[in-house]
């Protein structure tokens, strides 16, 4: 409270001793009313904060009324002159206390790291992971029967399945998670079990997770 009255008492100061030239007139609030601008927005420069205008030290456009009768009486603005600029920085240089970030440190425990796991898993068994891929041309004009599942030109490995989940549900596993014995040769459906550990508990009624894959033609 002490440095905000003695920013007003030198601020009171400057008023009183400020002797204004001709090119100062138009830049003056307290003469806008005889100067036939009683309607122009007014910059002035906040030594307060106020709420809905702006904070202190910041130049802010008002109604020269507002600023002649309400503002400059109480010191809560100076007009948008060098003087008094200068003035409100070298105030806020000596007086305003330096604003210190503070680092909020999240410390993730083991409880909170199992829930994500359990959360991804319930993801990842829920989810169906559609993944298309050309047929093998050859196979396809000599297959047996309509019926017979369409080949692929090249087969769907752990590796392609560990990176679809990334790209298509942002989670990321790794090939041990997947019991894949061979790769996926042709299009269809798929289900693919899941390795996770223990601590993480199965939804009711399921006794493995598992992967859901479709593999389509393009």
């Amino acid at each position: 409270m002490a440095c905000i009255q003695y920013g007003k008492n030198a601020l009171q100061r400057i008023i009183k001793d400020t002797r204004l030239h001709p090119s100062d007139r138009m830049m003056q609030p307290l003469l806008f009313s005889s100067q036939g601008v009683r309607h122009r927005k007014l910059e002035v420069i906040l030594t307060t904060s106020i709420e809905k205008l702006g904070k202190a030290g910041e130049t802010v456009k008002v109604a020269p009324g507002y600023f002649r009768n309400h503002l400059m009486p109480k010191l809560l603005a100076v007009p948008n002159i060098d003087k008094y600029a200068y003035l409100i920085k070298e105030q806020r240089r000596i007086y305003q206390p330096v604003e210190e970030e503070v680092v909020k440190v999240v410390t993730v425990t083991k409880e909170d790291k199992m829930k994500e796991y359990e959360k991804a898993a319930k993801r990842l068994d829920s989810t169906q992971l559609v993944l298309r891929r050309l047929i093998d041309k050859e196979k396809f004009r000599t297959r047996a029967t309509k019926d017979e599942p369409l080949a692929l030109q090249s087969s769907v490995t752990v590796d392609d399945l560990v990176a679809e989940v990334a790209r298509q549900l942002s989670i990321q596993i790794t090939p041990e998670n997947l019991h894949l014995p061979a790769p996926l040769p042709t299009c269809g459906e798929y289900e693919v079990p899941l390795r996770f550990p223990k601590s993480i508990p199965l939804p009711e009624g399921k006794i493995y997770w598992s992967l859901k894959v479709k593999v389509r033609s393009k």
